[in-house]
């Protein structure tokens, strides 16, 4: 892939991302014990985005998502939340995708950045109201981020396997790092 064909296929990947934020966003909210909790359809995009390019560059996708959504839709604190949760959970699911594809799938990938994600939030939250009670809402949390982690993994894994350019490019991903190990 050459330089201007990678740089592209990052701005698509982060405008799809901000364009579902964006629409997720004026979606009513659909769990009532845990307020504020959202799917985050976004993180389907920042999985492919894991799969198929170098994690700098995925890195950028949702460097990308977390400034544009604020900025079209968003305020300081939706920007503080939103980015110590993407950070923590970007940095947890490249962790644990180096394990390898034999010890966890990409629906184990996307269940641990989702569960990451609450975390980060939680600490968010806990910091603003100088309290950690606030974190007695984890395991609510936890059990929706469960499952919305395995619902993204699903539909990350099978965009992946479905959608041939995604396949081009993962295959690409892999020629490239198998280039770089020899």
């Amino acid at each position: 892939m050459t330089n201007n064909q990678r740089l592209v296929y990052i701005s698509l990947l982060a405008a799809q991302a901000v364009i579902i934020s964006l629409l997720e966003r004026a979606i009513p909210f659909p769990f009532a014990i845990a307020p504020g909790a959202k799917l985050g359809l976004a993180n389907i995009i920042t999985c492919v985005a894991l799969y198929t390019l170098p994690t700098k560059d995925a890195g950028k996708v949702v460097a990308t998502r977390l400034i544009l959504a604020t900025l079209l839709g968003g305020t300081i604190s939706t920007f503080m939340y939103s980015a110590t949760g993407a950070i923590l959970s970007f940095i947890g699911m490249c962790g644990v995708k180096s394990l390898g594809p034999s010890r966890i799938s990409l629906i184990g990938v996307s269940t641990t950045g989702a569960i990451l994600h609450n975390i980060g939030q939680l600490l968010v939250a806990s910091w603003i109201a100088q309290t950690w009670t606030v974190l007695l809402y984890l395991p609510v949390l936890s059990f929706i981020g469960i499952l919305s982690g395995i619902a993204i993994g699903i539909s990350a894994n099978y965009l992946l396997t479905h959608v041939d350019k995604l396949n081009y490019y993962k295959y690409l991903k892999d020629v490239n790092t198998l280039s770089h190990l020899q």
